[in-house]
């Protein structure tokens, strides 16, 4: 059977929605950029960081450990953790988007919270392609540029620790994970989480708080899987 087509208005609105989304998101680089250079990466390395890595929370959290004197290898594993949500996301969108070799190579690249929400919802694959490359492609885009602009910034007006920035890695930390937290659900497993956190901090070294607490809400997300299976 034939998929059903778009029509052309739905996927207008879906291009036009998803510009908005990548406009918002991609100028939030910026202070990536800052953060990353106050946490003591240069320039290169911090763009380095949005080219390779693309994906704002694993970014985030590997600055934050880095600005509180955690170990490099502490960061890549708190990075990698946050970052295996988007392995599920891909396999989603393996079967929604329907690409296959170099085409689903690249796409993977583009695999974030935002392009995936910006498809997963749609009724036709073709509607379903337009929203995750629209907004894949848009945030790729600003969000590099903007890393750079931020990182340039913070560079010329010296340690961003000064002027009290080096909070905005916390700060970015609750934007990003704020939205997640409307459900009763999720914000029991965030208090627990941090709660097991702050108590390890004492006794553990730097970065390894933030790889205990998540592995806190894996293992409350492995107990309500089963709950919810029984």
């Amino acid at each position: 059977m034939t998929p059903p087509s778009a029509d052309p208005e739905d996927l207008r609105r879906i291009v036009r929605d998803s510009l908005g989304v990548g406009l918002a998101t991609g100028t939030y680089g910026v202070s990536f950029g800052a953060v990353s250079v106050a946490s003591g990466l240069d320039v290169l390395q911090t763009c380095a960081l949005s080219l390779l890595m693309f994906t704002g929370a694993s970014q985030f959290a590997l600055v934050g450990v880095l600005a509180s004197g955690g170990a490099p290898f502490s960061g890549a594993l708190t990075a990698l953790l946050l970052g295996t949500r988007n392995t599920l996301y891909g396999l989603r969108l393996a079967g929604l988007l329907g690409w296959t070799g170099p085409r689903r190579l690249g796409a993977a690249h583009l695999v974030i919270d935002e392009s995936t929400a910006m498809s997963v919802t749609r009724r036709t694959r073709e509607g379903a392609r337009t929203g995750f490359l629209t907004t894949g492609v848009s945030i790729f885009v600003l969000w590099n540029l903007f890393t750079m602009v931020g990182a340039v910034a913070g560079t010329a007006i010296g340690d961003l620790r000064t002027y009290g920035l080096d909070a905005a890695v916390g700060a970015a930390f609750l934007a990003l994970l704020w939205p997640r937290l409307q459900q009763r659900r999720n914000l029991v497993v965030a208090l627990l989480a941090a709660v097991v956190a702050l108590g390890a901090v004492p006794v553990t070294a730097a970065g390894v708080p933030v790889l205990v607490a998540g592995g806190v809400a894996l293992l409350a997300g492995l107990l309500l899987r089963q709950r919810s299976t029984a």
